[in-house]
């Protein structure tokens, strides 16, 4: 069960970030303009947009799929 529940709240996580990326501006990003600044305007958003976005959306994943599987990860 707890692999459902923590599944979940990544995969929201994951698809909130994506929601503020689209229709917020970058200023909601505390740490990305920091991010930017030490690794440069591209690299520093494709590593903020890995770690807040799509590990967030991964683990979801994997956590709902080995709840359904029967795997405990957790």
């Amino acid at each position: 069960m707890v692999e459902l529940i923590i599944g979940i709240l990544a995969l929201l996580y994951g698809l909130y970030t994506i929601y503020l990326r689209v229709c917020k501006d970058s200023k909601a990003w505390g740490k990305l303009a920091k991010m930017k600044e030490v690794y440069g305007e591209k690299a520093g958003t494709v590593i903020h947009t890995i770690s807040y976005t799509i590990v967030p959306i991964a683990v979801g994943i994997v956590g709902i799929v080995a709840y359904c599987l029967g795997i405990k990860v957790f």
